[in-house]
């Protein structure tokens, strides 16, 4: 197969951090293809630099996607050959490109992937949890009501779970990790990865918040984490129950919340509440 494929977008994971974690095959992409649809261009152009490549560059983001996409496909009808890049890692990865891809592929158009370095995939294979089964939810709403509601709904995942995370909600994310998942839930924290300042934090999502929370250096750059699954749908019950007992309990008899939460979680009522019922 060619390196460069007229008239097909070539997709192109570029590197996370380490500028030699790009391959072989990416850099000979990018040096090759007409033009470079770029996330920012500002940073792109930075790669390039770096790989001592000059090639045009297209800003595609997610403000003008939908708008441009079209135009895109137009180029590759007429056979150009064009390269889709995020800033870090793998396209379309909690990145922009979906509109892309989806119009390109509609018009029977080729898309062609360039792997290479993804964040997600690079914390799951140091983190020592379950990799089997897998669910990536990428960043998690930025309000934490939001974000709660979600965490809420996955409480029950038995896959193991991946999220991104920024500086400037890592500790609030963990604080409603704990919350909604239990200090005790196994997880790993993996931060700067591929970068000079790299750390991988494992133990418990309590632990990891604890030393996030007392450290100022562990709340700086990018954040993978990753979270086991619920091992036992018991265990997930009685947390669910815990939650909406906390809920019930501010307006109604301890008893009687208790008996609604174990009604509604499956969870045992006596867990719920030492009482006697009533």
């Amino acid at each position: 197969m060619t390196t460069v494929q007229a008239g097909a977008l070539h997709v192109v994971a570029t590197p996370i951090g380490n500028l030699g974690d790009l391959t072989a095959r990416a850099r000979a992409v990018l040096a090759g293809v007409d033009a470079i649809c770029a996330e920012d261009t500002r940073h792109t152009r930075q790669l390039l630099q770096a790989l001592g490549i000059e090639r045009p560059l297209l800003a595609l983001h997610e403000h003008n996607e939908a708008d441009i996409a079209w135009r895109l496909v137009e180029r590759l009808k007429a056979g150009e050959a064009l390269a889709l890049v995020s800033d870090a890692g793998t396209p379309l990865v909690s990145d922009p490109g979906y509109r892309l891809v989806r119009e390109v592929r509609a018009a029977g158009l080729r898309v062609v992937p360039v792997p290479g370095a993804c964040a997600a995939i690079a914390a799951l294979s140091v983190a020592g949890i379950p990799s089997d089964r897998f669910c990536f939810e990428g960043f998690l709403p930025a309000k934490a009501g939001a974000r709660r509601e979600r965490l809420q709904a996955l409480a029950r995942e038995t896959r193991t779970l991946v999220f991104y995370e920024s500086s400037h909600r890592i500790e609030e994310c963990l604080a409603d990790l704990v919350a909604e998942f239990g200090a005790q839930r196994e997880a790993v924290l993996a931060r700067e990865l591929t970068k000079l300042f790299e750390t991988v934090l494992g133990d418990t999502l309590g632990d990891i918040a604890q030393r996030v929370t007392s450290d100022e250096n562990q709340r700086k750059g990018e954040f993978v984490i990753v979270v086991r699954g619920c091992e036992d749908d018991a265990e997930a019950r009685l947390r669910e129950g815990q939650r909406i007992y906390a809920r019930l309990s501010e307006h109604l008899k301890p008893s009687v919340a208790a008996r609604l939460a174990a009604d509604l979680s499956g969870a045992p009522r006596k867990a719920l509440y030492g009482g006697d019922g009533g």
